[in-house]
């Protein structure tokens, strides 16, 4: 399976994996499942580390990678990615939520979100 990481699950595997949950450390840890992260999150965490956001210290360079190097591939966003916002229901407003489940829709990805709002999507939206 080819898993998205939201933004807060990611910044959890990456240094705070106590707060996954059980069923998250699964999937992840499932060498099966090839692991993805957007640009759009190293975006999200690049303005909310600006803004003095607690929950959102770590420096995006760093993470990017980190992530790499440990095997996490980048998704990069395109027009299309873009373009494919209108196709999704107004169910949330957060811009960089809205992106990501577009990109997981394009792309034929499983977006995994600690997110109740976002895991009311349809589509290829997992709760965890």
């Amino acid at each position: 399976m080819r898993l998205l990481l939201d933004t807060h699950p990611l910044l959890w595997a990456a240094g705070q994996p106590e707060k996954l949950s059980a069923a998250a450390r699964t999937l992840l840890d499932d060498p099966r499942n090839e692991l993805l992260f957007s640009a759009v999150s190293l975006w999200e965490i690049a303005i909310k580390r600006s803004l003095g956001r607690e929950d959102f210290r770590v420096e995006p360079r760093v993470l990017r990678r980190g992530l790499l190097d440990n095997g996490y591939v980048e998704l990069e966003l395109s027009g299309g990615h873009a373009a494919a916002i209108d196709l999704l229901p107004p169910l949330h407003k957060d811009p960089f939520d809205r992106m990501l489940l577009a990109q997981a829709h394009s792309e034929g990805l499983t977006l995994l979100t600690a997110d109740a709002q976002v895991a009311q999507y349809p589509g290829p939206v997992r709760p965890v």
